[in-house]
């Protein structure tokens, strides 16, 4: 083991849709979060692991922190993102670039409740692409500097290779000296079956828009591997049949278009043939209740 091993975990913090997990995925240089334009994708706490040199960067992608829903499962995700804070040496926390509402005021003030005085909060001012004017964008960083004492500000796009690379050289002088806790080559500490929900989910979300509300989750019912071959079975659970109507569509098709992109992404992911077979299952007011909640894998 090299002396000057690094090894820190990182928590990436912000409100829903402001592009945690398209960071995470830039990060770890590999799709392990899944993305769409649905508030509260993110559901769990997922590690992503980098390692460059002799830096062990493992990053901890968390649900977007938000309070308008009470639900059981609103309280849960809010549980992940508190938890994951309690543990991390550095904090990320991303904002749209230009922009700074309500809602990342309520994560900051989460922020400043948690983050003991040793612990850095690094604002990640992301979509730097989307904004319109550039030179918007000091002004606007002053502005933030008088809301929290920031370690770094890091205006970027975590679509850009360049800026996800310059992340990294920033984060590292943060993290502590010690040995690594994961191998070289890990890049996420999820299980294949876990990641097989996640993009059943993404496409979920993707292909019925807003017409399906989020509290909609993925059961994997069946996880075979033979050889280079995975056999699936999975069930999508709603909360009522006007949403297993939408999720299945007209003549079935749009059920067998979130199986078949799902499949072909698994496919890509582990390189290997994937038989995927899905179902739709109504379970009314699962999202509310803490029983269904850890049958499902929250908590």
């Amino acid at each position: 083991m090299s002396r000057e091993q690094r090894c820190g975990l990182v928590a990436i913090v912000g409100r829903p849709n402001v592009g945690k997990s398209t960071l995470l995925n830039a990060l770890v240089g590999q799709k392990i979060s899944i993305t769409s334009r649905k508030a509260q994708t993110t559901r769990h706490r997922i590690t992503g692991i980098r390692t460059i040199a002799d830096t062990q960067f493992v990053f901890v992608d968390t649900p977007g922190f938000q309070e308008r829903h009470t639900a059981a499962l609103n309280r849960s995700l809010n549980r992940t993102v508190q938890g994951a804070l309690s543990d991390v040496d550095v904090v990320l926390f991303v904002v749209e670039a230009g922009r700074f509402g309500l809602e990342d005021a309520k994560v900051l003030s989460l922020l400043q409740g948690h983050a003991v005085p040793d612990k850095p909060v690094l604002l990640v001012a992301n979509k730097l692409d989307a904004l319109q004017r550039r030179q918007d964008v000091l002004p606007w960083l002053k502005g933030l500097q008088e809301r929290h004492p920031f370690a770094e500000y890091v205006p970027m796009s975590a679509r850009r290779a360049d800026d996800v690379e310059r992340l990294f050289k920033i984060i590292e002088p943060y993290l502590p000296q010690q040995p690594w806790l994961y191998e070289e080559d890990a890049l996420t500490d999820r299980s294949e079956r876990f990641i097989a929900a996640e993009l059943i989910r993404e496409k979920l979300f993707r292909l019925t828009g807003d017409e399906l509300p989020y509290t909609s989750t993925v059961v994997i019912d069946k996880f075979e591997e033979e050889g280079s071959l995975r056999r699936l079975a999975a069930t999508i659970v709603v909360e009522r049949d006007a949403h297993k109507g939408m999720v299945i569509g007209e003549g079935g098709e749009r059920l067998k278009r979130i199986g078949s992109e799902a499949r072909q992404e698994m496919e890509r992911l582990w390189e290997a043939k994937v038989f995927l077979e899905l179902w739709v299952k109504v379970k009314s007011g699962w999202a509310d209740d803490d029983a269904h909640l850890r049958s499902y894998g929250y908590e």
